[in-house]
């Protein structure tokens, strides 16, 4: 355990020293919030549209700010970096796990992106008003599921950072995911907007448990069985991407060349 802590304390520290990448991308998703709160309050000024008034679209827009802001620090391109240059052959000889290794260096980060969601979700409910909050089973829920946006969301980057054995270029890899994550995940339109069998398609994948999942729990369009049920999927896809990823780097090794050999 202590190697694995060591590799989130660096990862932490790492952060702390660059913090003005860290602004910068706070910033981007903090603005993304700003600019969609704008525009979602003039859409629902006179009513709803597919379910949602504006104090629903309000404290969903701030859930999915709140899950875009976690597990945003750079680890994916340090690793993707280090596949390209064949420098990950120096951490296959290291005695830790690989995977974990990368994962604790993912939630070395977190405490910090969480402070900044605090700041950030306190200053915009003092300027717009107080949200509601579910009641005491499902905010538990609902904060399991918040939990579960960590390796989840690490799992996703993971797995989509692996590609680098396959490809000798990161970015294209990078924007493909972060589109796919977007629209699926209901981060820009909730799921409830989309045509029934794509709403359908993305609930159950592994995306919507980065922001539809706690959204829509914490504002009470999903409660009781079915918000286990979401839960329990989030959890599903967690297990699935983690051993999937670990086949996965296995196939990718065999790609892996060093100095010709």
């Amino acid at each position: 355990m202590r190697p694995y802590l060591a590799h989130a304390r660096a990862a932490a520290l790492s952060a702390l020293a660059y913090r003005g990448n860290f602004l910068l991308s706070l910033g981007g998703v903090a603005f993304q919030l700003i600019a969609l709160l704008a525009v979602w309050r003039v859409l629902l000024t006179d009513g709803r549209v597919g379910g949602f008034d504006w104090p629903h679209m309000r404290a969903y827009l701030i859930v999915a700010f709140a899950s875009a802001t976690l597990v945003g620090t750079f680890v994916d391109f340090r690793m993707s970096h280090r596949i390209r240059s064949g420098l990950v052959a120096l951490d296959l000889v290291k005695p830790v796990d690989y995977q974990r290794a990368r994962f604790a260096e993912t939630a070395g980060g977190v405490w910090i992106e969480a402070v900044a969601v605090v700041v950030i979700v306190a200053i915009t409910v003092a300027a717009g008003g107080a949200l509601d909050t579910p009641p005491g089973p499902m905010l538990a829920l609902f904060a399991a599921s918040m939990v579960l946006i960590v390796p989840l969301k690490f799992a996703v980057s993971y797995l989509s950072t692996l590609a680098c054995f396959w490809t000798e270029n990161f970015v294209g890899v990078l924007w493909a995911r972060q589109a796919l994550t977007s629209l699926l995940s209901g981060a820009l339109v909730p799921l409830a907007f989309f045509p029934g069998w794509l709403a359908t398609a993305a609930q159950w994948s592994p995306f919507a448990g980065l922001t539809s999942t706690p959204a829509l729990i914490f504002i009470g369009q999903a409660s009781g069985g079915h918000a286990v049920l979401l839960v329990v999927a989030q959890l599903g896809w967690v297990l699935a991407m983690w051993f999937g990823a670990r086949a996965l780097f296995r196939r990718g090794l065999r790609r892996l060349t060093v100095n010709g050999g």
